[in-house]
């Protein structure tokens, strides 16, 4: 079994900052990919960040300049640094990897973390 368990969230000010942190654990074999998505009250889930296990990043056009997407392989970990956070924002966000195990590679999803941004 693989988890993936997210942490970082929280209430923060318009232009404050958070950092988001995933570890994945369990029987892993090899992590491809990781990324960050974020779901809005009455809003489709969207994708933040993307980062590919050769350091490849990709970014949705309006965290671009604030945000940034690291992974440190050694720990399974990935990271979202969140600055000049705006109100909109305010978003459920979700750790998203896509992991190699002894029998297959599937996709796995963190339970999410509350991001709030009071302006």
């Amino acid at each position: 079994q693989v988890q993936l368990v997210e942490s970082g969230g929280g209430l923060v000010q318009a232009g404050g900052s958070l950092r988001l942190s995933c570890v994945a654990s369990g029987m892993i074999f090899k992590i491809h990919f990781m990324g960050w998505y974020r779901q809005a009250p009455g809003k489709q889930r969207e994708l933040v960040a993307h980062i590919t296990s050769g350091g490849i990043t990709n970014y949705t056009n309006s965290v671009k300049g604030r945000f940034t997407i690291s992974r440190d392989n050694a720990k399974n970990t990935v990271y979202l640094q969140m600055n000049g956070l705006k109100p909109e924002d305010t978003a459920v966000y979700y750790c998203n990897a896509g992991i190699s195990g002894p029998i297959n590679r599937n996709d796995y999803w963190g339970q999410g973390t509350q991001v709030t941004v009071s302006s």
